[in-house]
């Protein structure tokens, strides 16, 4: 009986090894990962993921997917709900919670996900943000919440010596060599989010003037976007009046912003709030939504007035990939890395990049048919070096902290290219980019219609250069330690603004 009883169970353990072979033969490679996780860890394990744990079906689990159409419908940016005991807030007393118990991730927060492409209004229960907040929070939050705390992000310093009558944007020259195409990344510095300059008055005019003269090819949100926009404008203008306090204030109790430059008071329940940035910021803005069907970011709503052959109307609604599809490489060599880039960002690891292009005049925004399209056809023989400039476009990368929106800004910097005269070592780093980059990313940056004149200009820059010692003859060109600027750049940028 004894030893029938043995067999017995020697050949049930016989039969499930023999159907867990089987099974673990038919599955793919990340089936098996969390086959074995589930095989082999600890009994005592406490599992500390608020996200469902992946089916062991193949018929329900992901499919493997060709390279570069990875889908993130399961990566979530880090959570940013501990905040909430870093602020002051009333939210206990709104909500029935304790501050404890908001902190705390609920389990349900990566299962009901906000909508890229719905008015909250339109939801039936309350839903998460890709950072954890519910929807039902972030109302209950109200106003100008401290951005600060919730983002991680310091508060700038207050510019206290800053003179904008004299002021002048940092001289970014974000050159490389060897020059492929890659993001270039560098950590935003809180204190020069949003910069200010002598232009700030005729930008913001400007800018006002394309907005009535295009409408939608500069300016459009879409449904779903209404909250991440007032986050912005809100996080905008908490900045300019922390930064910027002799220029801006806001009345919260009252909901009024004063702008002692232009001096207006904006009423902002009475306005959108993409139309107070455009009153107020000299600032480009495209706010991109994550998708909960598969994690991929959407572009949803955008204030652009500083785009050359491309503008609001041309992108809104677009995919990420789908919005860069014109450069080179990027579906080859960037797609699935910044597809994930974005899945994860962190809201307190904001980045900065600069872009640039060399340009006759100084085009801001150039839609289909601008007549300044016909002088990027030809090499002008009667353009000379005092109409080329140097236009850098000054990005920021950061995610919002409440509706976990991804918000790309930038500006345009026009500098003369003569100014790079006296600035080390860069005229030898454009020359070498223009001579020997890769074709397709210079005719994708479209500067031959101005390199009969640059090119022989920092030439001579060079070998001026060279004569008075400030660069060796035969240096081996590569980006600068000093990028996105140059060697002394902070002494000349002084000199020239005064202060």
């Amino acid at each position: 009986m004894f030893a029938s009883r043995v067999f017995s169970v020697w050949w049930g353990l016989g039969l499930v090894l023999v159907l867990l072979s089987v099974v673990y033969l038919i599955l793919d490679q990340e089936q098996k990962k969390v086959l074995l996780g589930c095989l082999f860890s600890s009994k005592d394990r406490v599992r500390t993921s608020t996200s469902p744990p992946r089916s062991l079906s193949p018929r329900d689990s992901a499919k493997k997917r060709p390279w570069g159409e990875e889908t993130y419908e399961d990566v979530f940016p880090p959570s940013r709900r501990f905040a909430l005991g870093d602020i002051t807030t009333d939210l206990p007393e709104r909500l029935g919670k304790s501050i404890e118990e908001l902190v705390k991730s609920p389990p349900d927060s990566r299962i009901f996900c906000a909508p890229h492409d719905k008015p909250w209004g339109s939801l039936q229960q309350p839903a998460y943000t890709a950072t954890g907040f519910s929807t039902e929070e972030i109302q209950a939050l109200g106003d100008f919440p401290d951005y600060a705390s919730l983002s991680g992000i310091s508060a700038p310093q207050p510019y206290l010596d800053f003179q904008l009558s004299r002021a002048l944007p940092r001289p970014y020259r974000p050159f490389r060599w060897a020059y492929h195409q890659t993001m270039s990344l560098t950590k935003l510095q809180p204190d020069w989010w949003l910069e200010l300059d002598n232009l700030y008055e005729s930008r913001i005019k400007q800018r006002k003037e394309l907005f009535a003269k295009y409408g939608s090819m500069v300016l459009q949100t879409l449904p779903g976007s209404e909250y991440a926009s007032k986050e912005l404008m809100e996080m905008c203008l908490q900045f300019m009046c922390q930064r910027y306090p002799m220029l801006f204030r806001l009345d919260t109790d009252r909901m009024i912003f004063y702008n002692n430059v232009l001096k207006t008071e904006t009423y902002l329940k009475d306005k959108a709030p993409f139309e107070v940035l455009l009153d107020n910021v000299a600032e480009d803005f495209a706010i991109m939504l994550r998708n909960p069907e598969d994690g991929i970011y959407h572009f949803r709503a955008g204030l652009i007035c500083s785009s050359l052959g491309w503008n609001v109307g041309t992108k809104i609604g677009l995919k990420l990939h789908e919005i860069h599809d014109p450069i080179p490489d990027y579906k080859e060599k960037m797609k699935p890395s910044m597809d994930r880039y974005f899945a994860k960002k962190p809201t307190d690891k904001a980045i900065q990049r600069g872009s640039w292009g060399l340009e006759i005049d100084e085009p801001l925004f150039m839609p289909p048919g601008d007549p300044h399209e016909k002088l990027r056809a030809v090499q002008d023989p009667t353009h000379d070096i005092n109409r080329v400039h140097l236009r850098v476009d000054w990005q920021t990368l950061r995610r919002l902290p409440l509706s976990g929106a991804v918000v790309f800004n930038f500006t345009a910097l026009f500098t003369p290219l003569r100014e790079l005269r006296d600035e080390p070592y860069v005229p030898s780093l454009v020359l070498k980019v223009l001579k020997e980059g890769k074709k397709s990313l210079m005719e994708y940056k479209n500067t031959w219609h101005t390199q009969h004149v640059v090119v022989p200009a920092l030439e001579e820059y060079e070998r001026e250069q060279i004569e008075k010692g400030w660069v060796p003859k035969y240096w081996d060109v590569h980006t600068l330690d000093e990028s996105p600027w140059f060697p002394g750049w902070q002494e000349k940028w002084h000199r020239q603004q005064g202060f």
